[in-house]
């Protein structure tokens, strides 16, 4: 097994401090996941907006938002508007191929004074032909074992499972620990892992990890259907265990696209800031909402 310490990149996203993760140097994908962002957690104060995220769009991917405090707003260019609150999944899927594209935006709902999410990307396999669509989920699996509470956002895991929709074989877990202990993680055959620490510490391989600090874990063992991840945790940790297969092909990112080659990316590009038909779009009349220009690759 190889074992990587990440740290993240501060940036400013909406009016949000958020801490990335993916991709990072050295490091651009686990499994599937292409994109992780730890957003917050933001207190609201005075005569802030909160998050405000104007039109952008997507390609050859899915949003995926895990939201811990506040309330944001979605809307999208299939016509969806969706609240999504603490303890809840959106899931949007830009879909596959040239041809196929999605776009949204994203605000804090007015009246809520604090936000605190994580925000992922799932890279899709470009070799299925994929469709937009959009998928809120309000209850996941969850439960309390030995002072640990778990909830499962996408995947199988301690013998349940989520119903979040996959494309590939994937794994999120949000795992909250109220009494110091050592767990063991079951760990899934042929999966790459990571670990974000949210809150608290968590001891690893002999190494600490603090808030805004990835486990990158890859070349795990594969000899057996489950073995496990062992860890300490100290009272009141927070974390975030994914995991996944990784891609059978490889995937290149600009700004808010992913495509087999640059060329793909190219066209999306121009696509996007000459309002081409594959985005759809979303009228933003009377917001505070402005439709985002795609930087030239």
């Amino acid at each position: 097994m190889s074992v990587d310490k990440l740290i993240a990149h501060e940036k400013d996203v909406g009016g949000i401090p958020v801490a990335r993760m993916l991709p990072n140097h050295g490091k651009r994908t686990i499994g599937a996941w292409c994109f992780l962002d730890h957003a917050g957690p933001a207190i609201f104060e005075g005569d802030s907006k909160g998050l405000q995220v104007g039109l952008h769009p997507h390609t050859n991917l899915q949003t995926f938002t895990w939201m811990l405090e506040g309330e944001v707003l979605h809307k999208d260019s299939l016509g969806n508007e969706q609240t999504i609150r603490p303890g809840q999944v959106n899931l949007m899927t830009a879909g596959t191929g040239e041809n196929k594209g999605i776009s949204h935006t994203e605000q804090s709902v007015e009246g809520c004074d604090r936000l605190h999410a994580v925000q992922l990307w799932i890279a899709l396999p470009m070799d299925a032909a994929i469709e937009p669509s959009f998928h809120h989920y309000p209850t996941l699996p969850i439960w309390t074992e030995q002072g640990v509470t778990y909830t499962i956002t996408t995947g199988q895991y301690a013998g349940r499972q989520a119903d979040t929709l996959q494309y590939s074989r994937l794994l999120g877990v949000d795992v909250q620990v109220s009494t110091a202990q050592e767990l063991q993680l079951e760990q899934q055959k042929g999966f790459e892992y990571g670990i974000l620490v949210l809150r608290g510490r968590v001891k690893f391989a002999g190494e600490d990890y603090h808030p805004n600090e990835l486990i990158s874990l890859s070349n795990c063992e594969r000899d057996n259907t489950t073995n496990t991840l062992c860890l300490i945790a100290d009272a009141d940790t927070h974390f975030m265990l994914i995991g996944g297969e990784p891609l059978p092909h490889p995937t290149v990112i600009w700004w808010n696209f992913i495509d087999r080659d640059h060329a793909g990316l190219r066209q999306s590009v121009e696509d996007w800031n000459n309002h081409d038909r594959r985005f759809g779009d979303i009228r933003l009349d009377g917001t505070l909402l402005e439709r985002l220009i795609a930087p030239i690759l």
